[in-house]
């Protein structure tokens, strides 16, 4: 499933959201193949989308979930990469 969590991480003048999945990084990398976010968005384990982008991708099939809910779906599905690992 792909999941995002509401905009509320400031950078580069901008607000961003985390989008992830749960199952695969191959599911995450199809979905923003199809969503047009480039690949520069992509972080270790998730894609930085900029908080304009947050509504189109749940209307693209992204289920909103609260940031601790996204985290701790990452970590039960083995997907979760910490800085430095």
């Amino acid at each position: 499933m792909i999941l995002i969590d509401p905009p509320a991480w400031p950078a580069w003048d901008r607000v961003w959201s985390h989008l992830v999945s749960d199952e695969s990084l191959e599911e995450l990398h199809a979905f923003a193949k199809a969503n047009n976010i480039p690949t520069r968005g992509f972080d270790r384990d998730h894609y930085d989308v900029p908080s304009d982008r947050y509504e189109d991708l749940i209307k693209a099939g992204a289920t909103p979930v609260p940031s601790r809910e996204l985290v701790r779906r990452l970590i039960a599905a083995g997907l979760r990469h910490r800085k430095g690992t």
